[in-house]
């Protein structure tokens, strides 16, 4: 029988620019200390529920290094979906 792979949240701090018409647009996470992943395109921005690692929020749909990952706007904080307990 196959394992269930769970995800959990891993917060992380994000370099953002803010727009005068309110919008968000992030530009950077610091997945750790040192640990700089520029954002290389935002593809999607939507209201949406983490079905891996649980929480809700705003949904960015990223690409970094060639990646497709989610980036998620939770009140005033930012979580990724990590593979390991952070």
């Amino acid at each position: 029988m196959e394992e269930l792979k769970m995800a959990w949240k891993k917060y992380v701090d994000v370099i953002v620019r803010c727009f005068p018409d309110g919008r968000i647009r992030p530009l950077a996470v610091y997945w750790a200390p040192g640990e700089l992943y520029e954002i290389d395109r935002v593809l999607d921005v939507r209201p949406a529920a983490s079905l891996k690692a649980g929480g809700a929020g705003i949904r960015y749909t990223c690409r970094i290094r060639n990646h497709q990952t989610y980036l998620f706007q939770e009140e005033n904080k930012w979580f990724v979906e990590a593979k390991q307990p952070c």
